[in-house]
């Protein structure tokens, strides 16, 4: 592997700008051009930095391609970006890896494909897949040998990296996101789940048109509540723990190391080989986010994890 690794940056869609944001986070950025990101907190988070330590070192974001080809010019020059291409496929030999920075996870497969396909290592935005079809699909490419990683930014979030052993034995959590269940539960699932590894065993959704409160069960015996409430975007990232001996309120507020975190591990299974966390670690979280839509599709049953995970073609 190349010491610097080049880096295809693919795909935006309306409400997210991770385009502008994962690739000035790693290639550095011009403050004036970022200035005009249509995303007015990625400029603030970004400069809050000291300019000459954002960049990653060991890669570089060489090509951008865009849903909107006049967004492309755009991210480019934010993000010192020198290769807009036509076509995502036309980066096929010119990279080392790719990001599909989109967050739709019933369209990650299709976008996906013709680089897994053709060797190259992919990060796929969260979450990686919000369908049996689609989960399927990147299951069956892992099992073939394939490079797949997929994470939300909050597993890396600094706060959630401290010692909580003061609290004694965890016996509930409780996180919250905003905007959609499919969309960004699993920034509310994946900030917490670390604290717990895998074993979550089920979901039951209580939804109404704002949105949903997902409550959730794990084999260790913590009990999880995740809220996803459309328009409540001043709480996003609150966390709460609560255990035998003293509960604490969290935060997550530094969104720009939380995505550093994410890139770096990424760029570093690159150049190392070594995964992050096991690929089956997030086919589970995956399941988690469709057992909890299919719950509110079923009136609020409860919905078994391993019910989900089942229904995958071994």
């Amino acid at each position: 592997m190349k010491s610097e690794l080049r880096i295809a940056m693919l795909g935006m869609i309306e409400g997210n700008g991770h385009p502008y944001s994962w690739s000035g986070i790693i290639n550095g950025y011009s403050p004036t051009e970022m200035a005009k990101c249509p995303y007015a907190g990625i400029p603030i988070y970004m400069g809050k930095q000291p300019l000459e330590s954002v960049r990653i070192p060991g890669a570089r974001v060489t090509h951008i391609w865009t849903d909107d080809p006049a967004d492309a010019p755009k991210v480019a020059a934010a993000s010192l970006i020198k290769n807009i291409v036509a076509k995502p496929e036309d980066v096929i030999g010119h990279v080392d890896a790719v990001v599909i920075a989109t967050d739709d996870g019933t369209d990650h497969a299709r976008r996906a494909q013709p680089f897994i396909e053709a060797g190259l290592p992919v990060f796929i935005d969260k979450p990686m897949a919000t369908t049996i079809p689609e989960l399927q699909q990147f299951v069956d490419w892992h099992r073939a040998g394939k490079t797949i990683l997929s994470t939300s930014g909050m597993r890396y979030a600094p706060e959630m990296s401290a010692d909580f052993s003061a609290l004694g034995d965890l016996r509930w959590i409780t996180s919250f996101t905003c905007k959609s269940w499919e969309r960004y539960g699993i920034h509310a699932l994946e900030a917490v789940a670390p604290l717990l590894g895998t074993g979550f065993v089920t979901v039951q959704a209580h939804s109404d048109a704002g949105g949903d409160v997902m409550h959730l069960t794990h084999r260790c015996g913590v009990k999880l509540t995740i809220g996803a409430l459309h328009d409540a975007y001043g709480s996003f990232g609150a966390v709460h723990l609560y255990g035998t001996k003293g509960d604490l309120a969290l935060k997550i507020t530094d969104t720009y190391h939380a995505f550093r975190g994410q890139l770096v591990a990424f760029i570093a299974m690159l150049h190392s080989g070594e995964r992050p966390l096991p690929f089956d670690e997030t086919v589970e979280l995956m399941a988690v986010i469709i057992a909890g839509s299919r719950s509110r599709e079923q009136n609020g049953e409860r919905i078994l994890i391993s019910d989900i995970l089942s229904e995958l073609i071994p």
